[in-house]
């Protein structure tokens, strides 16, 4: 009757705790793709192909940059990096729920290609301003300079929730968990992923 295939997309600033609401919503989801950035620079110690990054040869890439493969890509000191469509496009072929953890202006991007009508779209933040600059105080991973960066993304960002399907405040872990796997469930049963003809014949059989 229809594809199965959905996206999950959320966005929030750094620090509001994203990846790890996502940990729950891994062991809950059955098939699920998350969205993984492409890049030509050589693997790190440790990374591994498929898990922190899509390692690609330059030719590839450029090549997927022709066929307009890319929703956003960019050229960092002589290395390319971007979000390829062409997994996300396979994923969903196989009936999986694909997740991005992209920013605001990626959703935006998001929204203006033919994914837009698998997306169910979710905002994530703290329960205040001052909650997320302790939060990533008490992380002690950044500098002050990347704290403050992230602060005032994170006023910027704020404003644009009125574009997202839901709006999740992260207060309590478990109740923010529960929230998002269900609308991890909701998205796979949003109504623009079905054909109404095929519907309604299926249905008037």
């Amino acid at each position: 009757m229809h594809n199965n295939g959905a996206i999950l997309l959320i966005s929030g600033p750094s620090g509001c705790g994203k990846s790890t609401l996502l940990k729950e919503v891994y062991k809950n989801i059955d098939k699920y793709y998350f969205s993984i950035s492409t890049t030509t620079r050589a693997p790190r110690e440790g990374e591994k192909h498929g898990i922190d990054y899509l390692f690609v040869s330059k030719e590839e890439f450029e090549a997927d940059i022709k066929a307009n493969n890319f929703l956003e890509y960019a050229n960092v000191h002589g290395n390319y990096y971007g979000t390829s469509l062409k997994p996300v496009k396979q994923a969903l072929k196989e009936d999986k729920l694909v997740i991005f953890d992209i920013d605001v202006q990626g959703h935006d991007l998001v929204k203006k290609t033919e994914l837009s009508t698998y997306v169910t779209s979710v905002f994530i933040t703290t329960p205040s301003l001052k909650e997320l600059e302790n939060r990533l105080n008490s992380r002690a991973t950044d500098s002050k300079e990347v704290i403050e960066k992230r602060v005032s993304n994170a006023k910027i960002e704020i404003n644009a929730i009125d574009k997202y399907d839901y709006f999740l405040i992260n207060d309590d872990l478990q109740e923010a968990s529960k929230k998002l796997v269900s609308l991890a469930n909701i998205a796979k049963i949003n109504a623009t992923l079905f054909n109404k003809d095929e519907v309604v014949k299926a249905w008037m059989k």
